[in-house]
């Protein structure tokens, strides 16, 4: 059996090389305490056997939702490869070494946009944005930008994987793993 983590890491190395832009794009699938569902493009951050990260405003609608349902999708694909991988499990907040680590990374400019931002709420027009944007930038003119405390990262732990690989004539490959008590069991789908 395939280990499915070394797959993916193969996978995404290819990805990494052909696709054009955002090879780290994944689809999020949430659904809220009511079973309404929501999807919406985010960025894989880091990923390995202990799960798939990314990052947002814990106080968006994305984030709350999967603090009322932590079961969530996410799903690869990548055209040029004629590759998708879906993802299915139980997420998580990371700890705060993790988001503070992620957030020194980023960009200047994105530090401040998470101080700037109310996301998913309202915005009146977008100069209300900049000027918010040019506060925030004046606030921290010269300093380092500190990880705002509504800002931090998830992990999701996959229970599912599927590899779906496009063939000829519509035969394609679909190859799943779930997570079982000892290790994870791999078996094929029909197209």
């Amino acid at each position: 059996m395939t280990d499915p983590f070394v797959l993916f890491d193969a996978w995404y190395a290819q990805a990494r090389e052909t696709e054009p832009s955002d090879s780290n794009a994944m689809t999020l699938a949430t659904a809220d305490a009511h079973g309404r569902p929501a999807a919406r493009m985010v960025l894989l951050k880091g990923h390995g056997p202990d799960g798939f990260l990314f990052y947002t405003n814990f106080e968006g609608r994305k984030a709350a939702e999967l603090m009322d349902n932590p079961h969530a999708a996410l799903l690869f694909h990548w055209k040029s490869l004629r590759r998708q991988i879906r993802i299915e499990g139980v997420v998580g907040p990371v700890d705060d070494a993790t988001a503070d680590a992620y957030f020194a990374s980023r960009s200047r400019d994105s530090q401040l946009g998470a101080w700037a931002s109310d996301q998913s709420r309202t915005l009146p027009s977008r100069a209300v944005f900049m000027e918010r944007f040019d506060a925030v930038s004046a606030r921290f003119e010269g300093g380092p930008v500190p990880r705002p405390p509504h800002w931090s990262g998830f992990r999701l732990m996959p229970d599912r994987i599927e590899y779906w690989q496009d063939r000829e004539h519509r035969l394609h490959e679909r190859r799943l793993f779930e997570r079982q008590a000892d290790g994870w069991s791999e078996s094929l789908l029909y197209p």
